[in-house]
């Protein structure tokens, strides 16, 4: 299959990736006026970043450290740190040593952060259905298959330069 864009008709304000990353900034943004907006989560003021580490740690099937949660969300690790601190201090997450290397800190949602998660959730998928109004059930799966299958393709040139 040949290339998509060419040179002469290139529109970068037009392209895939900038409007990946448009769409990725008013989500985020919607997100934000949603939790501050919330009575029950309003106090903890919550952004959508935290939202992101804590819907991680919720759906994590073993335990995670902040190195991973960067490699997951490409974020910088000073900026995790504080992001994980503000998290802890909220009450919503707690750190642990592992048992395996006593220098690695595993990280796990607390009660309350589980308490709260699941109306997280919800306002997320909220801000998502708004930003899919006027798609179909089918065409909002194929705009998922087809972002998967970009991202697989980023997978394999990572793995290209990194071999």
């Amino acid at each position: 299959m040949g290339d998509i864009y060419d040179i002469a008709t290139y529109v970068p304000k037009k392209s895939v990736g900038y409007l990946l990353s448009r769409v990725r900034i008013e989500m985020l943004a919607a997100l934000d006026r949603e939790l501050a907006a919330d009575r029950r989560l309003a106090p903890l003021e919550m952004s959508s970043a935290q939202f992101i580490v804590v819907a991680m740690l919720a759906g994590a099937s073993e335990p995670m450290s902040a190195s991973d949660l960067c490699k997951g969300i490409s974020y910088d690790a000073g900026a995790m740190t504080r992001m994980l601190d503000r998290l802890e201090s909220k009450g919503l997450i707690r750190r642990h040593r592992s048992a395996q290397d006593r220098r690695l800190m595993h990280l796990e949602l607390t009660e309350e952060g589980q308490a709260v998660y699941p109306r997280m959730r919800e306002i997320s998928m909220t801000v998502a259905n708004q930003f899919l109004r006027g798609f179909t059930k089918a065409e909002a799966r194929q705009l998922e298959g087809l972002l998967v299958r970009m991202f697989e393709n980023a997978q394999i040139d990572t793995q290209r330069v990194t071999a």
